[in-house]
């Protein structure tokens, strides 16, 4: 499989050639993708915004995009917001999440839409997740592209490495969203033997814990937490706040807003709800034909309620998914200072 490369690149102010990047950090994953450093900016709800997306891959690594936060929440047409990440991007490589759990049909006409225009756009790495990869990977790789995807354990490794996949994101215990039951060294002895490129994604806030992840063996990190905290991203302030002063402790699970447990910051909404689902949303998401029905009526809620963590920033009112990685993130800084903090540190490491 050829790598994923980047586009023509704008050229200087002077119109001459832009000024040399720093040295790439070779690792599977920027060799496949064709960025600098083996950062990949994870695709969040409702946190995606283009201008995060986009920051990520004209820093260096490269930004996924969340199809639904960019149309429902942002309010960009799909193909026309593709069209401005790849814009601001200035040409370098730009990736998209599909999820492709199959128990909406909608949805899931939706996804295979999005997929097809994303091709013929010109992003060629997909992350998948919640659901068999295989009709993601064949149509991508007819057209020359890559398919990444999240996994939590080896079981589910299997079957992206069975449908083809190229390149797994190893969802650990410390992430957050739907974190793992894994720790990072557990989750990578786990699914090294499979042979592809495993990206840690869960519990990197700061440079070293980046080094870290290298070091252990992990051919790339995904940032989500650590971004939302940037000018970049339009989640609220005090959202950001939240994460700059949060401490791991701070993080805590809930099934009270999907209906399996979400890694999300402690605050009083938490408090005052609790973190366990009632015994009757309980029963139905164990049942083999009412599992699907409840996770649909707590996905409409969720995507209602996660929303406002970008407009109204109430710590009453809004759930603030957040990982471990709170722990090492101490300020709001641009996306290219950290791009280039974390790759400055891996590249005084050695790596």
């Amino acid at each position: 499989m050829t790598a994923v490369t980047s586009s023509d690149l704008s050229p200087g102010a002077t119109g001459g050639p832009p000024p040399a990047p720093p040295p790439a950090i070779s690792t599977r994953v920027t060799r496949q993708l064709g960025i600098r450093v083996p950062l990949i900016g994870g695709a969040m709800y409702p946190c995606s915004n283009p201008e995060l997306v986009a920051a990520v891959s004209a820093a260096g690594g490269i930004g996924v995009v969340q199809p639904i936060s960019l149309t429902y929440v942002h309010g960009h047409e799909f193909r026309t917001g593709l069209r401005l990440i790849r814009r601001l991007a200035g040409g370098h490589p730009v990736g998209m999440n599909a999820v492709v759990e199959t128990s909406s049909r909608v949805y899931h006409q939706r996804m295979v839409r999005w997929v097809e225009i994303a091709l013929e756009e010109g992003l060629r790495f997909f992350v998948t997740a919640l659901g068999n990869p295989r009709w993601v990977v064949e149509r991508v790789h007819a057209a020359g592209g890559l398919v990444y995807h999240d996994v939590t354990e080896a079981r589910w490794a299997r079957k992206g490495v069975d449908a083809g996949v190229d390149g797994l994101i190893a969802v650990n215990a410390r992430a957050g969203g739907h974190a793992g039951p894994l720790d990072p060294q557990a989750l990578l002895e786990d699914l090294a033997p499979f042979g592809l490129p495993v990206v840690c994604a869960g519990g990197v806030g700061d440079a070293a814990a980046f080094v870290a992840a290298l070091r252990l063996g992990y051919d790339a990190v995904q940032l989500g937490t650590r971004l939302i905290a940037t000018p970049e991203c339009r989640a609220h302030q005090r959202y950001k706040q939240a994460i700059v002063e949060a401490t791991g402790d701070d993080i805590v699970l809930t099934e009270r807003l999907t209906g399996v447990p979400v890694s999300v910051i402690r605050t009083p909404l938490v408090e005052r709800l609790g973190t366990r689902a009632g015994p009757v949303a309980r029963w139905l998401l164990r049942g083999r034909r009412t599992k699907h029905w409840m996770r649909t009526i707590y996905g409409l809620r969720a995507v209602g309620r996660l929303r406002t963590a970008l407009s109204r920033g109430d710590p009453a009112r809004d759930y603030w998914q957040a990982g471990k990685s709170v722990a090492g993130i101490d300020d709001v800084s641009p996306v290219p200072e950290i791009v280039e903090r974390f790759a400055r540190a891996a590249r005084e490491a050695g790596l």
